[in-house]
């Protein structure tokens, strides 16, 4: 069943909040504007700040059908809009010519219909079916496809419609939410971006992850996430090849739970750096004392603080 569109910034805060993500106000000022304007929202970010999680919020909150293309490189036409069944078009034609069948206008109409058509994530979210809401359309990392098809997105975007050679012109009666999102290995021409609002996703500091840390690891001791997110916090300070992300934040946590630590510890770090670090150059950096002096400065900033709260 779906909902109905948040009225203001502060319901659409309260809507994410509602589905555990942890938002800071000018990204829930950005995605109401998107959904009161119906303009696409460009999300740009590092890997694993939470930019798709929020498609999927928003499909779990109000209800609609979540409709995602993963972009790559080499993605076409037949991988994103339609294709047709050609397989099944043969087999027609052969069950045709056994029926003794001689109208071939009549028998390439039949087979260029909707019966034999492949529906990918583009055309999928351009169709709505009775009393169904426009879907959520992600576009997801946009920046792994090549120029030729972004250009062929924007002419998409631009009208809502997609044109079929063999059918005519499928345009959506109303356009669906569309969330691109970018890791922004590669800019993304200026022409797509005028057509969407934007919004850099960046890593949360201290205090919101700490939030998204209780929100979606709430397993974890008061202790332990205090010290996980201050870690994570002192790793992006660090120079690394890739710095971890939320996703890498909660990860940790739960790993951490899963082996019954209610605390970090050397061992602990040791064990388990390969969960918030991706890169084995990144990891012999931090591990061993590097990781000891993070761990040291951790656990004397949060006694700091506690002194600070207790005057």
């Amino acid at each position: 069943m779906s909902i109905s569109l948040p009225k203001n910034v502060d319901q659409t805060l309260d809507l994410l909040t509602a589905e555990g993500y942890v938002a800071d106000r000018s990204l829930a000022t950005v995605l109401y504007l998107t959904l009161k304007l119906g303009r696409p929202l460009f999300l740009e970010g590092e890997a694993g700040v939470g930019k798709t999680e929020i498609a999927k919020v928003l499909s779990a909150s109000l209800g609609r059908r979540l409709v995602r293309l993963q972009c790559y490189e080499g993605l076409d036409v037949s991988s994103a809009v339609y294709e047709w069944n050609f397989p099944r078009q043969m087999m027609e034609i052969r069950l045709a010519e056994a029926a003794g069948e001689k109208n071939k206008d009549s028998l390439s109409k039949d087979l260029f219909s909707d019966e034999f058509l492949i529906k990918r994530p583009l055309l999928q979210a351009l169709e709505t079916g009775g009393d169904e809401e426009s879907p959520i359309l992600l576009i997801d990392e946009l920046d792994r496809t090549d120029e030729p098809f972004e250009a062929f997105l924007l002419e998409v975007l631009s009208d809502y419609q997609i044109s079929i050679p063999e059918m005519g012109t499928i345009k959506a009666s109303t356009p669906p939410i569309v969330i691109i999102t970018s890791n922004r290995t590669r800019e993304i021409h200026d022409a797509l971006k005028r057509r969407c609002f934007y919004h850099w996703v960046d890593y949360p500091d201290a205090e919101r992850e700490m939030a998204i840390v209780k929100a979606k690891a709430p397993h974890a001791s008061e202790k332990l996430a205090k010290e996980l997110v201050a870690f994570v916090q002192e790793l992006r300070k660090q120079d690394l090849y890739k710095k971890p992300g939320i996703a890498e934040t909660l990860d940790w946590a739960d790993a951490l739970v899963q082996l019954d630590y209610v605390a970090i510890d050397p061992q602990a770090i040791q064990d388990t750096l390969g969960v918030v670090l991706k890169y084995q150059d990144d990891i012999e950096k931090i591990r061993g004392s590097e990781a000891a002096l993070i761990l040291e400065d951790v656990r004397s900033g949060i006694k700091a603080q506690a002194f600070a709260n207790l005057g």
